[in-house]
């Protein structure tokens, strides 16, 4: 159990304050100056109306005391300070919000976009909820950086200069004496607020840990019920909640201590300067007014608010550097299978594919496929059989080029797919996998999901051609009933025919399934079969099934075996040679259906 909350929680707490990363984030903000520039404007503003509106309090007490009638002046320049500091603060935050969040939707559709295009060799060492986190915590934790911290910290820096001037004016001596608490708020707010910083990080680590944990655990729900593993699944997620509940009661724990303590010093400096105060007001050659003694301690009193926004920017900044690394860690990721520089469209293909001394690891340590050499014709129908692991979905990626190889060269038409255009190429192909994805829309929409443009009739012949479209009209709404994400309303075998009629209406040169047929029952089998004969006349296609029963009539029967061709050939061909690996894989079938 320690070893499985381990790997649940394994994002970095902390990381050190990087300069470049740090202005890189901000360039987002670049397209928005404007709304920056005016926030700043409205914030002075703002901030000289309410220490205006002190002074004028300042003054109207000082007016009291002498019975002066422009008490009144004052009291009506403190409303119409209040108000206009009122009215900037609204738009201030209005104008940042809407910058900040547009900003915050530019990175995350970048980061968005990056992740698209990266290589299946990211995925498979990446778990979704991990890269889920990325995409929606990590950049939510930005907002408060985004939406006031920039615009914040320099009102605040001006602020401090503001205060620090007129009290100094006002009063010099007691200006100096009170700057003695100084110290005390200055540790207050930069050591403990770093120790709540971490605690609340923690926090925050701990809660984007238990999203990765969820994601993971509700699509895998249906095997989890299948192995009876609801009572440890509920262990292991009581243990993750008690982490993250104890992680926030220690960071309550500094909260609550905080608070008191930064009022408890700033009641003492306050004292303080009450006390010389009252001194000085008894100083038979020059007293201290009460008006100004009072202005001294309201602004003193503000003093330590800036100070403490400033310790929140510092700390925020130090917090967010941590999801700023996992998020550019990501967007830095390069895709290994990308375009070159000079790489050129794909012009239209006849189905040609030459594999020219083929070789290809996903590590240094296993080859998957050794100098591996065939040539298809267009039109022609390949089949690769062989046991598990063996490489058949390897060589099918490489036509795809998903991955790239170790060595030789695929060709489509005399063309090295690694010097076209990765769209230009895949747009030539439809790719059926095992694991049938649906995703969450209309039926019609999953089918049309490769080719936007089609219209509804030919969507209807596609289904139709893979006998799809019976099942489809007895649903409420036919083409338009909406699914969930992955088709869980769906059997196994309705879902691979949605996904056959999607392949099929990309009206593909290359035509790739890939264990397409391993879930369909019999009888659907022999219809696709009876349609497959049909349309897969003119494209070339690579059919990779473990029931032999399907690729009887292929062209052409691969026999991968240990990383190279053992054999190939027809079936009649294959099956005559007694000793041959594809009469035994048939042989082992023919026993298993009859044990069954």
């Amino acid at each position: 159990m320690a070893k499985m909350l381990r790997q649940i929680d394994d994002e970095v707490l902390e990381s050190p304050f990087n300069k470049q990363q740090f202005f890189r984030l901000l360039s987002y903000m670049k397209p928005y100056l404007k709304n920056v520039i005016i926030s700043l404007i409205l914030m002075v503003i703002a901030a000289l109306c309410s220490l205006g509106s002190t002074f004028l309090l300042s003054n109207a007490i000082s007016a009291l005391e002498k019975m002066d009638s422009n008490i009144y002046i004052f009291l009506i320049g403190m409303i119409v300070t209040a108000f206009l500091g009122a009215i900037c603060v609204r738009y201030r935050v209005r104008l940042m919000d809407s910058a900040g969040r547009r900003a915050l939707a530019t990175l995350r559709e970048d980061l968005f976009k990056h992740i698209q295009g990266l290589s299946f060799s990211f995925f498979d060492t990446r778990s979704a909820g991990k890269i889920l986190v990325r995409v929606i915590n990590d950049v939510n934790s930005l907002n408060d950086l985004f939406t006031n911290g920039i615009v914040n910290v320099l009102v605040d820096c001006l602020t401090l200069v503001i205060l620090l001037a007129i009290m100094l004016v006002v009063n010099w001596k007691l200006t100096l004496i009170s700057m003695c608490i100084m110290p005390f708020l200055l540790f207050i707010l930069f050591k403990l607020k770093r120790v709540m910083r971490k605690r609340w990080q923690r926090v925050r680590v701990k809660t984007s840990s238990m999203n990765g944990y969820l994601h993971e655990s509700l699509a895998g729900m249906r095997v989890t019920e299948a192995f009876v593993r609801e009572d440890e699944n509920q262990e292991t997620f009581e243990n993750v909640n008690d982490d993250i509940r104890n992680t926030w009661m220690k960071a309550i724990e500094v909260n609550n201590a905080f608070w008191p303590a930064l009022d408890f010093t700033g009641t003492c400096g306050t004292i303080l300067v009450y006390i010389f105060g009252v001194i000085m007001m008894g100083d038979p050659v020059k007293p201290l007014a009460l008006a100004n003694l009072m202005l001294i301690i309201w602004y003193l009193g503000r003093f330590w608010e800036p100070l403490n926004t400033l310790s929140n920017f510092y700390n925020n900044v130090l917090s967010a550097m941590a999801s700023m690394e996992r998020i550019f860690e990501i967007m830095d990721t390069e895709s290994e299978i990308k375009d070159k520089e000079n790489a050129k469209p794909l012009p239209p293909i006849k189905g040609r594919v030459d594999f020219e001394n083929v070789t290809f690891s996903y590590d240094k340590e296993k080859i998957v496929l050794k100098n591996v050499n065939f040539t298809v014709t267009p039109g022609q129908t390949i089949a690769l059989v062989g046991p598990t692991g063996a490489g058949k979905s390897t060589v099918v990626n490489l036509i795809s080029r998903f991955y790239d190889v170790t060595g030789g060269a695929v060709k489509l038409d005399g063309h090295d797919v690694r010097d076209v255009q990765l769209r230009s190429l895949r747009e030539q192909m439809s790719v059926m996998m095992q694991d049938s994805f649906i995703f969450s829309g209309t039926i019609m929409d999953n089918i049309r999901y490769g080719r936007l443009d089609a219209t509804d009739d030919e969507v209807i012949a596609a289904a139709k051609a893979v006998y799809a479209h019976d099942f489809i009209m007895q649903m409420e709404k036919g083409y338009e009933t909406e699914v969930n994400e992955r088709g869980s309303s769906l059997s196994v075998g309705q879902k691979q025919l949605i996904s056959f009629a999607r392949a099929l209406l990309n009206d593909p040169k290359i035509l790739i399934l890939d264990e397409a047929t391993s879930s369909i029952d019999t009888h659907t089998e022999i219809l696709i079969q009876k349609a497959l004969d049909e349309l897969l006349k003119g494209r070339t296609s690579f059919v990779i099934a473990h029931r032999l029963s399907t690729i009887r009539n292929a062209d052409c029967i691969m026999v991968i075996q240990d990383g190279n061709i053992a054999e190939a050939g027809t079936h009649e061909t294959l099956i005559k040679n007694e000793k041959g690996h594809y009469r035994a894989l048939c042989d082992a079938q023919y026993k298993f259906l009859l044990e069954e």
